[in-house]
């Protein structure tokens, strides 16, 4: 018997492990959006034929194209049946532009993968918080050392080049999805504020039951540059403009998507 999908993304599971998905290449996210374009909404199998049979992301030789098709699953989980990339998929349709887009797969990313979100929440906040802040792949392999003295010792295994790809696969990724700029010199811009991803965000925190009390100051929005004390006034400028319903009234909150 198949197993139910996980509702609780591991990017919220209390004590889980950071995997270094990222040292084989970095996020793929023009793959990602190619293959939503061609049938996004499609069964795991047929995402899977889109890839390793009709090539609709133009690979070389089938071991490549199924090689692909891992990487992404992995990356983005590619099936329908999950809540989280339903959602994500319900979310995908109402976005209005690219950019939207761009940081709404960011979240599905960080939500799919402890280590994106890990390094986003801990590490790429401040810069985010500073116009142009540098990001230097030497300052992230720094923080992932940090972190795996304390919440995350499993990183600690890893080898030095391991860990430099992962930073430099991470640094390229944000840039990719609008969070950085530059060359060999990345620096860091601060997100436009967008309904899709402050939604997808909200959903995934319920799925992992997380009660609205503590939704209204979770770090995880900190992937977007908003700081757990901003939330209720992110949420109160969404409802503005009537991209959800938010009300706070004493100890009581209501969120309606």
């Amino acid at each position: 018997m198949t197993s139910a999908p996980s509702t609780t993304a591991p990017g919220l599971a209390d004590g889980g492990k950071c995997l270094a998905r990222l040292s084989s290449r970095s996020a793929l996210w023009t793959d990602f959006q190619m293959l939503l374009e061609a049938g996004g909404a499609a069964a795991p199998d047929d995402l899977r034929k889109l890839v390793e049979k009709d090539n609709v992301l133009a690979r070389s030789s089938g071991a490549a194209r199924a090689k692909l098709y891992t990487e992404l699953k992995g990356r983005y989980l590619l099936d329908p049946a999950n809540p989280l990339f339903s959602a994500f998929l319900e979310e995908w349709s109402r976005a209005t532009n690219e950019e939207e887009r761009a940081l709404l797969a960011f979240v599905l990313l960080a939500l799919n993968d402890l280590t994106v979100m890990v390094i986003s929440a801990g590490w790429l906040f401040d810069r985010l918080r500073k116009a142009d802040s540098e990001l230097r792949v030497g300052d992230v392999e720094n923080f992932l050392l940090f972190a795996c003295k304390s919440e995350h010792p499993e990183i600690s295994a890893w080898t030095p080049s391991t860990l430099r790809r992962v930073a430099q696969h991470y640094l390229a990724s944000v840039r990719d999805f609008g969070l950085a700029k530059g060359g060999i010199k990345k620096f860091a811009v601060r997100p436009a504020l967008y309904a899709a991803p402050i939604r997808l965000l909200l959903r995934a925190l319920r799925f992992a039951r997380i009660p609205d009390h503590r939704i209204i100051a979770h770090d995880s929005f900190r992937i977007l540059g908003i700081a757990p004390g901003e939330v209720v006034g992110v949420f109160e400028e969404l409802n503005r403009q009537g991209s959800f319903s938010f009300r706070q009234q004493a100890d009581i909150i209501e969120i309606s998507l």
